[in-house]
């Protein structure tokens, strides 16, 4: 745990006791602060009472009594509108901060040969997958790296800090939101499509959310930015043009005077005086697909802005065993294999899924995202057959109707056996894909449980699946 500094003997109203709410709690109490946490889920406020915390009512509480407001990042900060805990905290003159705000202002009080090397990674696809790489090349290279944030640990919640550390921090938009004083020596933003626009007013705040990541870099840091979208190629050219820092573009598909990118699946490094050829990725079972050639590009680079040998980087590639819910092989029957990529929770997060298979039967639905999957109608021809879940269901139907076949099929369990029994019946090598493109709340807790329905689902079909941790 990281002890959090700077409200030593103050009371820090803290609203949202799940993961990230409660490392926080404990974080601040080990720094020497006083917390008021609430939850507006009585299980939630019992779990931490069970724990010894202090649970007020902030409804009625005195809040020009708080030094803050401590707000996990799934509460509305300002949109659709502002959570009644933010109009109470505004109303009081109560700053209202993130868990990262508070990592990031206990780095800054830290003496010089405390403060470790910070990697943060943003983006709307991919990042998980990147930071769990660019925390492997890491690890392999030797150094005491920690991971987490919006992935794994959250940042509180990691073993305390020294100067040889290595923190390489997940961020999401809503982190980054209630972030304002975090300098990472490297900064990773990978890609920019609309997500969340319903959290940030639109597709500005949502932009404007992703590029607070640059907000304190300065001379000595590197700034890391995929060039394979129109947002971050703008961003890039705007940071570029600012001069105060060192920029590596990065890309999937364009060959460059500088920076990093793979074309056709080589990764080069033009990070020095002249481009060198460094790996083949398509040799990385764990990294498939141009998407993971971007991530690959991107974790790469982040790697040798922290110092680490390019040999060493490129055997990290190699080495990565890739992350669950994401393009995971979760089991294979006869010539079918299933492949779990849960975590795509969006059409641009499934087109990522989609482009790496020429022929699949699509397993899709949720909770949907602005604009469904329209943007998916390319890839339709790919589709041997769609097995509907979810809220989604009826529109999707709707959408590949005379495009693809399909099927109505409401949960996992029959969109799997469905699927498989379609697959199985071509007599042909096949891929039975949940790349959902929407989120999972209707019918579970997150995209973590989706997928576990998945594999479970799988295994029911009565056969024995190959072992979860081969990868696609």
């Amino acid at each position: 745990m990281i002890p959090v500094r700077g409200f030593e003997g103050k009371t820090v109203a803290v609203f949202g006791l799940g993961r990230t709410g409660l490392t926080a709690a404990r974080a601040l109490i080990a720094g020497g602060a006083k917390v008021a946490l609430w939850d507006e889920k009585p299980a939630s406020r019992e779990a931490a009472v069970a724990e010894g915390l202090s649970v007020v009512d902030l409804s009625i509480a005195d809040w020009s009594q708080f030094a803050a407001l401590m707000l996990s990042p799934g509460v509305p900060l300002t949109h659709p509108k502002p959570h009644w805990t933010v109009t109470k905290a505004k109303a009081a003159g109560v700053e209202v901060l993130g868990d990262i705000e508070l990592f990031a202002r206990t780095v800054n009080a830290a003496p010089e040969h405390k403060k470790p090397k910070i990697v943060a990674i943003t983006g709307t696809n991919g990042k998980s997958t990147t930071t769990a790489l660019i925390g492997h090349l890491c690890r392999q290279a030797g150094r005491d790296t920690r991971v987490g944030g919006n992935i794994g640990e959250g940042a509180l919640g990691l073993e305390d800090m020294h100067g040889g550390a290595v923190y390489v921090l997940e961020l999401s938009s809503y982190q980054l939101d209630l972030t304002s004083s975090l300098k990472p020596d490297a900064v990773v933003l990978l890609n920019i499509s609309p997500d969340h626009l319903d959290r940030h007013g639109g597709m500005d705040g949502y932009i404007a959310a992703k590029r607070r990541i640059f907000l304190n870099q300065g001379k000595g840091d590197t700034a890391i930015i995929g060039v394979d979208d129109p947002w971050c190629q703008q961003i890039c050219t705007e940071i570029t043009a600012a001069n105060r820092r060192t920029i590596w573009p990065i890309s999937a598909g364009k060959a460059m005077g500088r920076g990093v990118y793979a074309l056709q699946g080589v990764l080069y490094d033009a990070t020095g005086e002249r481009v060198t050829e460094m790996v083949d990725l398509l040799r990385a079972r764990s990294l498939p697909g141009r998407h993971n050639w971007q991530n690959a590009a991107a974790a790469y680079a982040a790697a040798r802005a922290l110092g680490v040998p390019p040999h060493q980087a490129v055997d990290g590639l190699m080495s990565f065993p890739g992350l669950a819910h994401r393009m995971e092989t979760v089991g294979r029957i006869g010539k079918v294999r299933f492949i779990n990529d849960s975590k795509a929770t969006n059409a641009d997060a499934a087109r990522q899924a989609m482009s790496s298979y020429p022929k699949f039967y699509w397993i899709a639905g949720g909770v949907p995202k602005a604009g469904g999957i329209d943007d998916l109608v390319d890839l339709f021809p790919r589709v041997a057959g769609a097995y509907l879940i979810g809220q989604a269901a009826e529109d999707f139907g709707k959408t590949l109707e005379g495009k693809a076949p399909m099927r109505q099929c409401g949960d996992i369990e029959t969109a799997v056996a469905a699927a498989f029994a379609d697959a199985a019946a071509s007599g042909e090598e096949a891929i039975v894909l949940l790349s959902p493109a929407c989120a999972s709340f209707d019918q579970f807790a997150d995209f973590e449980q989706r997928g576990e329905a998945f594999r479970a689902a799988v295994m029911g079909l009565g056969k024995a699946p190959a072992s979860a941790a081969k990868r696609a």
